[in-house]
């Protein structure tokens, strides 16, 4: 066990090291990926991807028109 000054500054360290990152991992999510498939609802990072994505998840559908 520490006593005084070390577990203060023990307990500064650990507050430091478990404070909340700024930004979060959805918000950077939802920054880079911008165009969803209607159908499915899968979110893809562009149009080319979705296009990728109709010929291999919806042949028989034809991609939107590129509106992003």
């Amino acid at each position: 066990m520490t006593r005084g000054k070390q577990k203060i500054e023990a307990q500064k360290r650990n507050a430091e090291r478990n404070q909340k990152q700024k930004g979060s991992q959805l918000e950077a999510r939802a920054a880079a990926f911008k165009t969803s498939c209607p159908i499915c609802k899968v979110q893809l990072a562009n149009p080319n991807q979705l296009a990728d994505h109709y010929t291999s998840k919806h042949p028989k559908e034809k991609p939107p028109a590129d509106s992003t």
